[in-house]
């Protein structure tokens, strides 16, 4: 583990070139499909991609994996012992549920498999040549009549825009950054938030609409039966846990839209929120309720500011003089 922490870009570019050595000596210059080395090929940060660079994932896919299982067991539960078992409209109910499995998993992957704003990386530079005084690496901007400090990122060389920050986790500077989040192992900020939303919100649906029909069921059953609550965990486990974890996920999901709503209404990210940013000074993005709204819900999706499938040149190591050559 160690070893991977305190590794040098010096080696971590190595690897990379012994790799596409090996492509290159397997398969010709042009690779597989006779096309040259792409950007998400030689990409220094830590995401993963999928279709030659057209799906772009975070490191660690575990919390995407946990959170798609939860919601296909969940579905899965419900249609095998509650949905079919209904006395009414079975098949009906049982659709609805299908369909909002589909819309929660769909936002699910655009959330997950999008850009959320990476911003390209600069070219090593001294301080001097990035044009900061007294050796410090920050400028200074107004916005809206605010003035903001830029912080220098030493590993994307570059000046962070405003709002901007840099994920420890994929290794990236992220525009309009929000927060990374564990359960979908990925970026939330400047281009997914939207799909962010409404995956909370169809996925807020998905379990009140489960609940609802779960607690119908057992009371139907206690009352068919007459047996009590005890009576149904030994009769029917997996519909009284299908119940229990529902209400769960309705009360997390229930309070981060609630949480994210205020965010809107005060055009502020999480990542914002959390530290303070705007106690001591106004907020110059805040514009009213209704203005916010409007820019972060119904603005266009900005376009990806990497074009990861573009075609590049694969930097050469000059072992003798340290300079990499193209």
């Amino acid at each position: 583990m160690f070893g991977k922490i305190l590794e040098s870009p010096k080696e971590k570019f190595c690897k990379i070139r012994r790799v596409f050595e090996e492509q290159w000596l397997q398969h010709g210059c042009h690779g597989n499909n006779g096309e040259g080395t792409r950007t998400y090929q030689v990409w220094p940060g830590n995401n993963v991609f999928f279709f030659h660079g057209r799906l772009i994932c975070g490191p660690d896919p575990r919390g995407l994996l946990l959170t798609a299982l939860s919601i296909l067991i969940s579905s899965w539960i419900f249609t095998i012992c509650i949905g079919y078992d209904l006395p009414n409209n079975s098949t009906l109910i049982v659709t609805i549920s299908l369909i909002l499995t589909i819309m929660v998993l769909v936002n699910l992957i655009l959330v997950a498999a999008i850009d959320p704003g990476i911003i390209p990386r600069g070219e090593q530079s001294s301080v001097e040549d990035v044009g900061c005084s007294n050796g410090t690496r920050r400028k200074k901007v107004t916005v809206n009549g605010v003035q903001m400090k830029l912080k220098y990122c030493q590993i994307c060389s570059i000046f962070r825009p405003p709002r901007s920050c840099h994920c420890a986790v994929c290794n990236n500077c992220v525009e309009k950054f929000d927060h990374h989040c564990p359960w979908i192992g990925q970026c939330i900020a400047l281009r997914n938030y939207k799909f962010y939303l409404t995956f909370l919100v169809t996925a807020l649906v998905f379990f009140i609409y489960i609940f609802g029909f779960s607690c119908w069921r057992i009371h139907q059953r206690m009352l068919e039966t007459g047996i009590g609550l005890f009576g149904m965990l030994r009769n029917c486990p997996e519909t009284l846990a299908l119940t229990l974890f529902s209400f769960a996920a309705i009360l997390f999901l229930g309070g981060l839209i609630m949480f994210h709503s205020y965010l809107i209404a005060v055009n502020q990210t999480t990542y914002e929120n959390f530290r303070y940013r705007y106690e001591s000074s106004p907020n110059p993005y805040d514009k009213g309720i209704i203005s916010n709204i409007k820019e972060v819900l119904f603005a266009p999706l900005p376009p990806s500011r990497v074009d990861f499938r573009a075609e590049m040149m694969i930097p050469r190591w000059n072992m003798e003089d340290d300079h990499i050559q193209v």
